[in-house]
């Protein structure tokens, strides 16, 4: 519990208690309604204010900064402020990411009176963009000193609970004012129904005395609401394979002997399907069934033999249990007497083997690889949506790695701010950005700030001429024709130097250029930025994974 004792002011309290969940940074762009929470935080000590170039990226930075810390904080000004980080809120919450979203709003008496106002829809509404935010959160607030004790802990409390953002706004004149005390609300966490579990465990029990074959699918939430070790404990406990969803990827450590890849439906590795599809029963963890996960609906899962744990709920079959705990129900299974007695074996992975000759021009079946050898324990991979994110999913990462991506929400051009949103939340683990140069181009302003900010992520820019992965999703119109698809051509570079720094750069477009330049960018790696663009001849050319999806699209599309 925070202490309000000693006249904090309401901007001091919102720091304390976001200090309190172990935010250190603050993302965020300054606007004349934010001057007050950006002078409060300029004197407060432990967290530090990073300046994004603009509200969206700043928001994107903020949403990986949670992913890699917990949660994480964004300030933005009323109304042009607020609205441009819509889009990377809306994102959070699409993906389960407690974000806390501050805003700064004109003085009490200018909303009081109803004054036609600078960043406003001149109407004299100045609740509307939180109307707005009601829909793409989980919590909204107007905050002054009488409720600011009650409100902050309120929307920091459903943030850590339904791994959401939240919004709260405050008028600037208020900032500086005095907290009145109020108790905060005891936060007692939600109990599991023991008949509920009970019931449920009865049900399992009957359901495994025929199961010869079992397989454990992560997902997401099992990231999210921290459920990774109590996973591992059962996969090694049941001793199942395991699988992940594409949106789940690295919840398990992939270099655990128990772990086969990534359940992609017809659009992944035949043996991993396999594995999962003819499972007699399947525990699905933290899954969200979104078009992603069930590979555009081809993935073939009965739900008549699945046991799915959510963090709030299970499913046994057609048979629903409310108000039991995700963490209770993995426990309990644990216990429940069933081993497995089939042994796992070894699996094989899409891109365990080099192939290509040095001399070869560059494809997507020789720089994966590549890129699995460069991998580090614990490395931050960040990855675009767009092919690099088919291609990725199939890449085998090291013990201790975290996989960031935007599998459900998908908007272009995350990556890029996303990486520096992860260099910042944790400067000693090696960050490694994969991206592509239609995605780069939304968003490249963030180079200049992980330049300004001393990041030294390896950056890889996938030239493949233009928005690549929309060629491959739009099967109705031949590529040739699709003219809204192309890019100009920028000299990436070149970035560095147009921002005022110095990085290590290369361009590739051999294998073994490649493995030069992977070579120079691991050495370079404490002393600065590396920058490798990859250049491709067949703007065409893609994973296997992303290759499938096409054709399933064209047979669709015949068949229409």
């Amino acid at each position: 519990m925070i202490d309000l004792a000693g006249n904090r002011t309401l901007g001091q309290y919102l720091y304390d208690c976001l200090k309190a969940e172990g935010i250190t940074e603050i993302f965020g762009v300054p606007g004349d309604y934010n001057f007050s929470l950006l002078d409060t935080l300029e004197e407060y000590d432990g967290i530090e204010f990073i300046n994004g170039r603009n509200e969206l990226n700043a928001g994107y930075a903020a949403d990986a900064y949670a992913r890699v810390k917990g949660m994480s904080a964004l300030i933005t000004t009323f109304g042009v402020g607020e609205m441009s980080a819509c889009n990377a809120v809306a994102g959070a919450y699409s993906e389960n990411v407690p974000l806390i979203h501050i805003v700064g709003s004109p003085k009490s008496m200018i909303q009081k009176e109803k004054e036609l106002a600078h960043h406003t829809l001149m109407d004299g509404d100045f609740d509307v963009f939180r109307k707005v935010y009601e829909h793409i959160t989980s919590y909204t607030a107007i905050l002054t000193p009488e409720n600011a004790g009650r409100e902050i802990p309120e929307a920091i409390r459903i943030a850590k609970e339904k791994k959401k953002p939240v919004y709260l706004v405050v008028a600037i004149d208020l900032i500086t004012k005095p907290v009145i005390s109020h108790t905060e609300p005891s936060q007692n966490k939600t109990k599991t129904n023991d008949d509920a579990l009970q019931s449920a465990v009865e049900h399992i029990r009957k359901m495994l005395e025929d199961v010869k074959k079992a397989v454990l699918l992560v997902d997401m939430k099992t990231l999210r609401y921290n459920l990774q070790g109590s996973v591992q404990q059962l996969a090694e406990q049941l001793n199942v394979p395991v699988a992940s969803l594409m949106q789940g990827k690295s919840v398990f450590d992939e270099s655990h002997p128990l772990y086969i890849g990534v359940y992609g439906g017809a659009f992944g590795s035949k043996e991993v399907a396999q594995a999962v599809e003819e499972a007699d029963c399947i525990i699905a963890v933290g899954a969200v069934w979104s078009d992603v996960n069930t590979s555009k609906g081809t993935a073939k899962l009965n739900p008549l033999k699945m046991i799915e744990v959510q963090p709030d709920s299970l499913k046994v079959g057609v048979a629903s249990y409310m108000n039991v705990n995700g963490e209770d129900v993995l426990n309990a299974l644990k216990e429940i007497g069933y081993r497995q007695k089939e042994s796992v074996g070894t699996t094989s992975f899409p891109y365990d083997t080099m192939v290509g000759d040095p001399t070869a021009p560059l494809e997507a079946a020789s720089y994966y690889p590549r890129i699995q050898q460069m991998l580090k324990e614990h490395d931050i991979v960040v990855t675009e949506t767009g092919t690099f994110y088919y291609g990725m999913s199939q890449v085998r990462l090291p013990k201790g790695a975290t996989y960031i991506a935007q599998g459900g929400w998908q908007s272009i051009g995350y990556a890029t701010p996303a990486a520096f949103g992860a260099c910042i939340a944790d400067r000693n683990r090696r960050v490694l950005l994969f991206t592509g140069d239609g995605s780069i181009q939304l968003t490249a302003q963030e180079i200049s700030s992980m330049l300004e900010n001393g990041c030294k992520p390896i950056v890889f820019i996938l030239n493949n001429n233009g928005y690549t992965i929309e060629k491959f999703l739009n099967v109705k119109v031949d590529i040739e024709k699709q003219e809204y698809n192309e890019i100009p051509e920028w000299e990436y570079t070149k970035l560095a130097e147009a921002f005022g720094e110095e990085a290590f750069t290369a361009r590739v477009r051999t294998n073994g250029e490649l493995d030069d330049a992977i070579k120079k960018a691991q050495e370079m790696n404490a002393e600065k930025l590396s920058l490798i663009e990859m250049i491709v001849k067949d703007q065409m050319d893609g994973p296997e994974y992303l290759n499938k999806i096409r054709q399933y699209l064209e047979t669709q599309e015949k068949q229409n």
